[in-house]
């Protein structure tokens, strides 16, 4: 059974950056797509990110266009959303998600995902 683990996060300033890691357990993380998704306090979670399983094919939301990369390190059966330029409007719960096993690409809905981590704040405040 995949098991996502996250870590990372925390509080940081207008303009900062941030890395979040996702690390897989109880299965290879090499046949998974993986998404990042965020939900603010009263929003829905929203779509942020995705890589497919081999990393060639990556999307991201509009809004984090530019700023945010999403990456894989299948090696060590982690993917990592590198934030940079974090702006207050970035702040939310941040999830990362794998879809049902063998799913090498996957898109922005959430419906796609079968399996979650555990979340991780991030908060962007002066």
């Amino acid at each position: 059974q995949l098991q996502l683990v996250q870590s990372g996060g925390g509080l940081v300033q207008p303009g900062e950056s941030l890395t979040l890691s996702c690390a897989a357990s109880g299965v290879t993380l090499d046949y998974f797509a993986i998404g990042w998704f965020r939900q603010a306090p009263g929003k829905e979670r929203e779509f942020v990110a995705t890589i497919s399983w081999s990393g060639d094919y990556t999307h991201y939301a509009y809004s984090v266009k530019g700023r945010f990369t999403i990456s894989r390190d299948n090696a060590k059966n982690t993917v990592y959303l590198q934030m940079n330029s974090l702006k207050p409007e970035d702040t939310a719960l941040y999830y990362c998600a794998a879809p049902s096993p063998g799913t090498l690409i996957a898109g922005r809905f959430r419906g796609e995902y079968d399996y979650w981590g555990q979340g991780t704040q991030v908060t962007v405040s002066s």
